[in-house]
């Protein structure tokens, strides 16, 4: 069925019909729009809420970055702030496939139904115009009809009447004729024009209108199935992003499951612990014989030079308890304000960092001789004298790290000494006996002489047993490592400096040493060979 035979007589109701079509086409514009400006500012908030949580303090700075709950928050942030970018996509997508195109379409849809309906007004008047036509010489023929029947009259009359002279009986009779003659042109002129109107409007009522409302209809046929393709875009816009938002859901598990209670704990050790040895037991002072009472931590001592020196009680049980207020601390270059453990794991890695930028001073001064000796055989390539400033200057640094290095190494030396020897102090303490009440303890606050005298004491069995060899060899024997999780390479790197490895895009590889916040990790291929990475270069997965 179409409109121009089922709903010939419908004009009025078309014109709503489509009208109405248009404004609904419009309405869905306007609330994908709306719908459009709500997901851009969820996902605004979103960003916003992240940003809001983000630490302050990079990751290098900041040593909670390397606790497991810490590390999956972090992960939870980024895969909210993925999801954020997924609603912005939605927003993007209906923005400009449903907005910006059916609204263009709109205006299409509307300039070609005023065609439309202009062409079949212009129709309704010319078939207005042709029924007035119609009716002008309709009455035309009936006046002229009318005036021919009154004028025969006249002239029949006179014709009879024996008093009206020859002259007005002719002269009648002409009158009679002509109207007769005129009523006859109107009868044609009448007849012409009817048959020319029912042609007329046999052309509107079965060829011209229906025509249009045929197109009128296919119209609103074609502007019905796309606002029905718009309907869909709404749902193909959020399932091309399910897949994706998917993974930010599965990323949210995986950093949930990715919380170690007991690597947590194990790093908080790593982090805060100090290296000092536990105090000491408090030896018993008698006071019942004051003239040949020992030197004791809370009383005047008489050292071995003979001065008397003054022992206040604040300085004993700022050693003995460790969990008081601390003063603040001047910052030291070789870090011996921070506990024996800190200070060891500080200057392991500045003397790293050192190390690392002594390479680097290395590989740019053979790069810059290389460059001199192409120079020197192709003047013509540079001038030769212009890269003295810069070898230069990189003998100079070259020479400073060193310098840098062996103080570090010194230092660290005497931090590892420290560590030892407060393992070995701790471990002889608590294994040899203790002392009996009335022998004088020395001095507990002086933490120099107490080590001097615990040297000075000849060690039981059981301290210079397995313990003290068994520390010694976890710190400085080499075993062979294994690893603590896998990981892929995202992109290729080519390992062209001393201490690094290449590796392929897509490769498999062991990780052997978390990242220490330089940005470079351990890794150790298949076909073997270990060396570092960059960080950002891989997928890790722990253990």
């Amino acid at each position: 069925m179409d409109w121009g035979t089922e709903l010939w007589d419908q004009f009025e109701v078309l014109e709503r019909h489509t009208q109405w079509g248009l404004d609904l086409l419009d309405r869905y514009v306007k609330f994908v729009k709306e719908r459009t400006e709500v997901e851009q500012a969820y996902a605004k908030q979103l960003r916003n809420l992240v940003k809001k949580y983000l630490p302050k303090r990079t990751a290098k700075d900041d040593p909670e970055s390397k606790f497991s709950q810490q590390q999956s928050f972090m992960q939870i942030l980024q895969e909210v702030n993925d999801f954020a970018g997924q609603r912005e996509l939605v927003a993007e997508n209906l923005s400009v496939r449903v907005c910006l195109e059916l609204a263009k379409y709109s205006q299409e849809m509307k300039q070609e139904r005023k065609m439309h309906f202009q062409e079949g007004r212009r129709a309704q008047q010319q078939l207005e115009n042709g029924f007035k036509q119609l009716e002008n010489s309709k009455r035309k023929f009936e006046r002229d009809c009318r005036e021919a029947e009154k004028a025969a009259q006249t002239a029949e009359r006179l014709d009879q009447d024996i008093n009206a002279t020859k002259a007005d009986v002719e002269k009648a009779k002409q009158q009679a004729h002509l109207r007769s003659h005129m009523a006859e042109e109107s009868k044609n002129e009448y007849a012409a024009q009817l048959q020319r109107f029912n042609r007329d409007q046999a052309h509107f009522y079965f060829s011209q209108m229906p025509q249009i409302f045929d197109k009128l209809q296919d119209m609103d046929e074609r502007r019905a199935a796309r606002l029905g393709a718009g309907y869909g875009l709404l749902s193909d816009a959020e399932l091309q992003v399910v897949p994706i938002i998917a993974k930010c859901l599965e990323g949210m598990k995986v950093a949930s499951d990715a919380v170690d209670a007991k690597s947590d704990s194990h790093v908080l050790i790593e982090l805060h612990k100090s290296g000092f040895a536990r105090p000491g037991d408090v030896e018993f002072e008698d006071f019942s014989q004051p003239m040949n009472r020992a030197p004791s931590d809370s009383s005047l001592g008489t050292p071995s030079d003979g001065r008397p020196e003054l022992r206040g009680p604040g300085r004993s049980r700022a050693k003995r308890w460790p969990f008081g207020k601390k003063n603040k601390t001047v910052v030291t270059e070789d870090f011996s304000h921070l506990p024996p453990e800190q200070q060891r794991k500080r200057l392991q890695q500045q003397l790293e960092e050192r190390n690392r930028e002594l390479q680097k001073e290395v590989d740019q001064r053979e790069a810059l001789k290389k460059m001199k000796d192409v120079y020197e055989k192709t003047p013509q390539m540079g001038d030769p004298a212009s890269l003295e400033p810069q070898i230069t200057e990189t003998l100079s640094n070259i020479e400073r790290l060193k310098l840098e290095v062996q103080k570090y190494e010194a230092w660290l030396a005497e931090a590892e000494s420290r560590v030892l020897s407060n393992r070995g102090d701790s471990l002889s303490r608590h294994t040899r006996p203790p002392d009996p009440p009335a022998s004088a303890p020395p001095d507990d606050s002086n933490h120099s002489s107490q080590d001097k005298e615990s040297s000075e004491e000849p060690p039981s069995e059981e301290g210079q047993d397995t313990p003290i060899y068994t520390e010694f060899d976890e710190d400085f024997e080499e075993e062979p490592a294994s690893p603590i999780g896998h990981c892929v390479a995202i992109y290729h790197f080519e390992g062209s400096s001393e201490g690094t490895i290449s590796m392929a895009e897509g490769e498999d590889l062991s990780l052997m040493e978390e990242d220490k916040g330089d940005g470079w990790t351990r890794v150790r291929r298949k076909q073997g060979g270990e060396g570092y990475v960059p960080t950002s270069y891989l997928r890790v997965t722990l253990n």
